[in-house]
C-alpha cells in the first residue's frame, strides 16, 4: 500500500524531500478511514440487525444485552483492531512513532475490552435478578468483585504497556506489596467474605424486612453490595450498613413471618384488679345472652355445679367451691371472639393467657396470627380487635386500667 501511495506522492509538485512523511500521513489517514468505515458498518448495520432480531424474540432475557449496550461496546473493538493491524504498515518508515501509536491503540483496546466485560457482568446480574432465587441468594457482591478484578487486571495490563514490561513481571512484583494491598482492599475483602457467608447461609435476601438496631435501620433490603448493604426504611430514608456488620452484629430478619401463613398479634389488655369478682346468677344470666360464650357458660356451669355438689359445698360463702369469675369469662369470650374472627389464621396458634399481675393491673394477653400480613391491613385488623375488646370489657363489669390523668384527678376532687 505504501508503495502505491509513494509513487503517487512523488508525482505531486513541491513535495520533493517530504515524500516519506507525506506517504506516511496519507497512509495513516487511509487507515483511519478504513477503521471508521469498519465501525460504521458494524455499528449501523450488524449491531442494528442483531438488536432488531432480539426485539422479535419472545424471551426478555436477551433484551437485557441490548439495554446494557453490550453489542454497541463490542463495536468499539473493530476500529481498534483495524488500526492496530494497519497502522504499523502505514508508519513503517517511522518505527518510534509506529511503536507509540501502537501502544496508544493497545491502551484503547484494553479499556474497550474492560468496558465490554463490565457490561457483560451487569447483564448477567440483571438476568439473574429475573429469577425468584435471586431474592434468596443475592450475588450482587460477586458481580462487584468480578468488576473489581476486571479493573485491576486492566490496570496491570495498562501499566505494562506504558513501561514496556510483561504483565507477569508486574504480578510477580505485587507479591512484595501483599501487606499494602491487604490494607488498601481490607473493606472489599471483608465484605466479600461476609457476602459469601450471607449468600451460603441465606441469611438475607433482596426485599427482606430487617431490623438492625445498631444502625437504627428497619425496612426492606434494596441492595447487597461488596462493602455495603442498603436498607430502605419505612420512612423512605436509606441506611447504609457495612456488609460485614451483618455477620459480626445481630439483626432481625422478618422473612420467616413473610413466608409463613400469618403475622403475629401479641398484645395485652390490662384489667383493673379492683373490678375482678365472682359471677352471681344474675351475671351468668346476662353473660348467657352473648352468642360467643353462651355454650361455654352452660357447660362450665354444669361442670362447676357437679363439682360443688359432689364436694357438698356451702354456698353461703362465695369463697367455697369453684365459681366462675368475670375475668375468666372475659378470657373465654376473647378466645371465642378470635376463633370466629374472619382475619385470624385458624391453623396457627390462637391463645388468650393471663400474665403475672403488676402494679398496673392484670394483663390478659392475646397471642394469635393475622391471616393478612400486609402491614397497613395488619395494623387495622389488630386495632379493630382491641377496639372491640376495650369496649366489651364493660359488659363483664371489668375496667381497663390506665394511670390517673388530669381529668381523673379533677373528677376525684369534685366527687
Amino acid at each position: 500500500m505504501n508503495e502505491l501511495i509513494s509513487d503517487w506522492v512523488s508525482k505531486l509538485p513541491g513535495i520533493s524531500g517530504f515524500e516519506d512523511l507525506a506517504t506516511a500521513g496519507i497512509a495513516l489517514l487511509g487507515v483511519f478511514f478504513i477503521a471508521g468505515l469498519g465501525y460504521l458498518v458494524v455499528k449501523r448495520i450488524l449491531v442494528k440487525l442483531i438488536n432488531s432480531f432480539i426485539d422479535k424474540t419472545e424471551s426478555d432475557l436477551d433484551d437485557i444485552l441490548v439495554k446494557r449496550r453490550v453489542f454497541n461496546r463490542a463495536a468499539y473493538l473493530v476500529p481498534a483492531l483495524l488500526i492496530y493491524r494497519l497502522a504499523p504498515e502505514a508508519l513503517e518508515n517511522y518505527p518510534d512513532l509506529s511503536a507509540l501509536f501502537t501502544t496508544l491503540v493497545a491502551i484503547y483496546f484494553v479499556l474497550a475490552i474492560a468496558s465490554l466485560v463490565v457490561a457483560l457482568i451487569d447483564s448477567l446480574l440483571d438476568i439473574y435478578h429475573t429469577f425468584p432465587v435471586s431474592r434468596q441468594v443475592p450475588i450482587q457482591s460477586f458481580g462487584q468483585v468480578a468488576k473489581l478484578v476486571t479493573y485491576f487486571l486492566a490496570m496491570i495490563v495498562l501499566v505494562s504497556l506504558v513501561v514496556g514490561e510483561s504483565p507477569l513481571k508486574l504480578f510477580a512484583g505485587l507479591g512484595a506489596m501483599t501487606a499494602v494491598l491487604m490494607l488498601v482492599f481490607k473493606d472489599p475483602i471483608l465484605g466479600f467474605v461476609a457476602g459469601l457467608q450471607l449468600s451460603y447461609n441465606r441469611m438475607v435476601g433482596l426485599g427482606d424486612w430487617v431490623e438492625i438496631p445498631q444502625h437504627q435501620a428497619s425496612g426492606d433490603i434494596m441492595e447487597i453490595g461488596l462493602t455495603t448493604v442498603k436498607v430502605r426504611n419505612f420512612d423512605n430514608t436509606i441506611t447504609t450498613v457495612p456488609t460485614q456488620n451483618l455477620i459480626t452484629d445481630s439483626f432481625k430478619n422478618w422473612r420467616g413471618m413473610q413466608e409463613s401463613g400469618g403475622r403475629r398479634i401479641k398484645r395485652a389488655i390490662t384489667i383493673d384488679l379492683n373490678s375482678v369478682k365472682f359471677c352471681d346468677q344474675d351475671d351468668l344470666a346476662r353473660y348467657s345472652k352473648i352468642d360467643y360464650i353462651k355454650d361455654y357458660i352452660a357447660s362450665k356451669s354444669d361442670e362447676l355445679e357437679a363439682h360443688n355438689k359432689e364436694h357438698v359445698v356451702d354456698h353461703e360463702a362465695m369463697a367455697n367451691g369453684r365459681r366462675l369469675t368475670n375475668v375468666g369469662t372475659f378470657r373465654a369470650y376473647m378466645l371465642a371472639y378470635l376463633q370466629h374472627h374472619p382475619h385470624i389464621h385458624k391453623e396457627m396458634t390462637i391463645m388468650v393467657r393471663q400474665l403475672a399481675a403488676t402494679e398496673s393491673g392484670l394483663p390478659i394477653e392475646i397471642y394469635a396470627f393475622s391471616a393478612i400480613k400486609e402491614w397497613a391491613q395488619y395494623e387495622t385488623i389488630q386495632a379493630d380487635i382491641f377496639d372491640h375488646l376495650f369496649a366489651v370489657a364493660r359488659e363483664f363489669d371489668l375496667r381497663v386500667f390506665q394511670k390517673p390523668t388530669g381529668a381523673d384527678l379533677h373528677h376525684m376532687g369534685t366527687a
